[in-house]
């Protein structure tokens, strides 16, 4: 005796609802990606053809009047004297002494003063890197 089957399975999948995921998923990130604000100053970089990968969790920022902030990770930075700094670097790298402290100075500063925080760091042994803005690829040479 054959029995049959009254219900016939279908082999297609709808689409349909999955497009509706997407979009939901595109809106949701376009209005989150709203809410992140830098917590950084406004700096203009001077352009450098080479760039590192790695990210400093200690910042110094030295705007165009030459006034010094600083900050820890994502923390908004604070204006600093040249001996408060000094205190501010230590705490960093006892943090952790195998980190690097970015210096994000704009460009219209003057030599001398970028010069003496970055001195400050090597009379005290720490590791200081001068953060740029990558050069337009015709700026940059050859390989």
């Amino acid at each position: 005796m054959a029995l049959k089957r009254q219900n016939n399975l279908m082999a297609v999948f709808s689409m349909a609802s999955m497009t509706d995921v997407i979009f939901l998923l595109l809106i949701f990130f376009m209005v989150t990606s709203t809410f992140v604000f830098p917590t950084a100053l406004e700096v203009n970089l001077p352009e450098s053809s080479k760039q590192t990968a790695l990210k400093p969790s200690t910042r110094v920022y030295i705007d165009a009047s030459g006034q010094i902030y600083a900050s820890w990770d994502n923390e908004e930075p604070a204006a600093m004297t040249l001996e408060s700094l000094l205190a501010f670097l230590q705490l960093s790298t006892g943090r952790s002494p195998e980190e690097f402290i970015a210096v994000y100075a704009d460009e219209s500063v003057t030599y001398g003063r970028l010069v003496e925080v970055l001195d400050l760091g090597a009379r005290n042994n720490l590791k200081m890197v001068l953060a740029t803005k990558p050069a337009p690829v015709s700026a940059k040479p050859a390989e």
